[in-house]
């Protein structure tokens, strides 16, 4: 029996509605692409470089 093989983090082409950086990190963790989405914008309201993360990501990870 062979284990499956995890997916890489990449930026999910199919399922994108901004860049697909939510959704790819979603797809390699097994989480709901909505969920982190919902995550994310709502971290927004807190203090913090949530947005230029997410730029730095979309920068930085490859497309799939």
């Amino acid at each position: 029996m062979t284990t499956p093989t995890p997916y890489r983090l990449r930026r999910d082409s199919r399922n994108k509605v901004i860049a697909g950086v939510c959704a790819g990190i979603a797809r390699r963790y097994g989480l709901s692409r909505n969920g982190l989405r919902l995550a994310f914008v709502l971290s927004c309201v807190l203090p913090g470089p949530q947005f230029i993360a997410y730029l730095v990501l979309w920068l930085l990870m490859p497309s799939d």
